[in-house]
């Protein structure tokens, strides 16, 4: 049996209150600064991220929802552009998977006709070369021109005129003053010769253009639905219907309607509808998608089960603890859809280039123009670098080099079993200097057990009786090993990261470490061969006195866990320093470190010490990477530069980190600081050649190096490279090697 994440409510998964909205008629970086300037000018929103890859704006809001959503469409749609609620259930899943397929099929059977309509004008072009004795009369020219201008082209026109009309301009506004100044000077130089005549035009330049852009388009939009498939996948999981069963009788209703408590029926192959408890049967469940472990998990009466998962070769009846939006699945496809709308720190400088990138662009193709003219008395050269400049300098690439960065890889990352709660745990993570790992329940497997116990026959039977209240898995393991009825200790006291107090059978008795031991002023001398014995094998010494004398002691171990020792070494070849954190005394911490690869070692480290000592290694300059699992280690993961969170752990704990571990696996740590990197370098790469495109192609547009045709098949490979480069990450798997 594997524990299943329990991601509570109170997870950082967005802020209390969260609206999602569809955007309609994005193209580019400018046209997303826009929108969230015009959703934070809407009352009641505190903050607003909109997202380009997935054409979703997603508000923090403060009020009353139905108002700030009305309010939040009209300033959007006053601003030029479409909004409606994103749906819960339209738009997810298969439903929106085949609007998305439909969309796709029409844009491509557009693009197609564009080519078409567009290849004798290319041809004709082709002749004014010299290599084809080809020429088409200017008329049908026109006619051929035409509809790719104003029919195909028309979603230019629109974009363009809504952003004109909000006082801001954005790609598509380029593209429509672009090709309308070819069309419409080639037009007038057609009607100004007589018919028959052969003219010199550049109709082929402004029918390309929008039929290049077009395919660039159509394949950024099918590259844009690759990336978003993980969540499009997790969505998929959560079946639409569940059986219910009761008063003996099995009813097929809406898994949306199931409430904790209700008893569902899960046969053979079917996926569970909602999170619960086996109460009937035996199978196994596959439960790859949401945690990353890729064997099925045997399933037993009292073992629980979570929504999404499928269910193996038995049927089961489930009782119901969590449905609808407060399944673990649920909860993770809230925060990979969070980390997704999120945005890094360089996005923020990209977004305000793009404020004035548009401005700017066009200030360049008029002054091309008139130097051109006015300078060389060349105005057909100065319209065609105007327009090639217009073309070129599109900004949709910059738009999406972070965005379909950030959703393929949180894609990824939750396919491995990593769930990121933002950006920023993203960039903090690609650059940890030395990642600190809690001992217990993180690198060791949490279930500590009994070794060896020395000193009165009693120990045992008095140690269990003082630990019959706790819940502390210390506690848990000495019970286990007493075994049989134990009477609880009178006036019990706990003392937190020491130990415990009692009156058992009319003896004072305290049990507890080391450092409890000392404080107290126990003798030890009586002890100390089998103190020294147990630390030198890296166990953990339990002692219990009296009247500050010595009267046992009992040696737990933790065994650690099967992937720990690889993790460490696959953290080091990272070029991340490893270093543990222990409340055991140095020898016994020092022999687990050993045995694990780690040379760093904090003993003897206090539950509330831990955040201060996570600030000690920050004081050396380091940027440090906390792993916990426990509530006691909330503290130390907020105060780390990353926090890793085991998924099996607290809530405390997952709710402080910036990254939740979905298996107890501490060789997702690595595999998390490895995948952060992977993103940071696609991030980099793309704005490196979005801007490179715009830094090269404008100067040579400019000086009149670049015909308008190849300027747009440039435009649009810039945004089709830029997305490709982001799916690389599709691909990503880590290996325990360095990238």
């Amino acid at each position: 049996m594997t524990n299943i994440p329990t991601l509570s409510p109170t997870l950082r998964t967005a802020s209390p209150v969260t609206l999602d909205l569809k955007i309609g008629g994005m193209t580019c970086a400018s046209c997303v600064s826009r929108v969230e300037k015009a959703l934070a000018q809407v009352p009641g929103v505190a903050q607003a991220r909109v997202n380009l890859a997935t054409e979703k704006a997603r508000l923090d809001i403060s009020g009353e929802a139905g108002t700030v959503l009305r309010a939040a469409i009209d300033r959007v749609r006053d601003a030029g552009y479409d909004a409606a609620a994103w749906s819960d259930k339209g738009e997810r899943a298969a439903a929106q998977a085949a609007s998305d397929a439909a969309e796709l099929a029409r844009e491509k059977r557009l693009t197609i006709l564009a080519f078409v309509l567009s290849a004798p004008l290319v041809t004709e072009m082709i002749g004014h070369w010299g290599w084809l004795d080809f020429a088409l009369p200017g008329y049908l020219a026109l006619a051929l021109a035409a509809p790719v201008q104003f029919w195909l082209g028309a979603r230019f026109y629109k974009a363009g005129w809504r952003a004109l009309r909000a006082g801001t301009g954005n790609m598509d506004l380029l593209v429509a003053l672009g090709t309308s100044a070819a069309f419409f000077y080639s037009a007038w130089l057609i009607a100004s010769h007589p018919p028959g005549h052969m003219v010199h035009h550049y109709l082929e330049g402004a029918a390309v253009v929008i039929a290049l852009i077009r395919l660039g388009k159509f394949l950024e939009a099918r590259a844009k639905r690759a990336a978003g498939e993980a969540v499009r996948g997790l969505l998929a999981l959560a079946p639409a219907k569940a059986h219910r069963v009761a008063d003996g009788e099995e009813t097929e209703i809406d898994a949306d309607l199931l409430a904790a408590g209700d008893i569902v029926r899960v046969r053979p192959g079917e996926r569970f509808p909602a999170d619960g408890t086996v109460i009937a049967g035996k199978s196994e469940a596959d439960e790859a998608m949401l945690t990353g472990e890729s064997r099925a998990v045997a399933k037993d009466i009292g073992d629980p089960v979570v929504g999404g998962a499928l269910n193996g070769t038995g049927a089961l009846d489930v009782k119901v603890t969590a449905s609808g939006a407060d399944t673990a699945l649920s909860r993770i496809v809230a925060l990979v859809e969070n980390a997704q709308a999120s945005k890094p720190p360089i996005q923020r400088l990209v977004d305000r280039i793009s404020a004035v990138f548009v401005p700017v662009i066009v200030l360049i193709a008029i002054a091309a123009l008139l130097g051109w003219w006015l300078l060389d008395g060349d105005l057909d050269t100065g319209l065609v670098a105007a327009i090639s400049v217009l073309v070129i300098a599109c900004p949709c690439a910059l738009g999406l080099a972070t965005p379909t960065a950030i959703v393929v890889g949180t894609g990824a990352a939750a396919k491995t079993g990593l769930l990121i709660h933002d950006a920023d745990a993203l960039e903090h993570a690609a650059h940890v200097d030395i990642v600190v790992f809690d001992k217990t329940g993180t690198l060791t497997e949490g279930k500590p057990r009994v070794a060896s116990v020395a000193g009165d026959a009693d120990t045992l039977r008095l140690a269990a009786a003082l630990q019959a209240r706790s819940e502390h898995p210390l506690a848990q393991a000495i019970l286990h090993a007493a075994k049989g009825p134990i009477a609880p200790a009178e006036d019990f006291r706990a003392h937190p990261g020491r130990g415990v107090s009692g009156i058992i059978e009319g003896r004072a008795l305290i049990l507890g470490s080391l450092r409890y031991m000392e404080e107290s002023g126990v003798d030890l001398s009586a002890l100390q061969s089998a103190i020294d014995a147990a630390e030198a094998l890296g166990q953990t010494p339990t002692l219990l006195a009296q009247d500050s004398r010595a009267l046992g002691l009992i040696a737990l171990e933790d065994a650690p866990r099967a992937s720990a020792a690889a993790a460490i070494a696959a953290i080091k070849k990272l070029g991340v320093e490893v270093a543990l954190l222990s409340g055991d005394r140095q020898a016994a911490a020092s022999a687990t470190a050993t045995k694990l690869g780690i040379d760093n070692v904090r003993a003897e480290v206090l539950p509330a010490g831990k955040a201060d000592a996570i600030r000690a290694f920050q004081a050396q300059g380091k940027r440090v990477g906390m792993v916990g699992d426990g509530v006691n280690d909330a503290p130390a993961l907020a105060a780390a530069d990353c926090g890793f969170a085991m998924g099996t752990g607290s809530d405390a704990a997952i709710g402080t980190a910036g990254i939740v571990l979905l298996r107890a696996d501490p060789m997702l740590v690595p595999a998390a600081i490895d995948l952060s990197r992977a993103i940071r370098k696609r991030i980099a790469g793309n704005l490196f050649w979005a801007f490179a495109y715009n830094v090269a192609g404008v100067p040579l547009a400019a000086l009149g190096l670049l015909s308008p045709a190849i300027a747009g098949a440039a435009m649009a490979l810039s945004s089709v490279s830029v997305v490709a480069n982001s799916l690389r990450l599709r691909g990503w798997k880590f290996t325990g090697e360095t990238k």
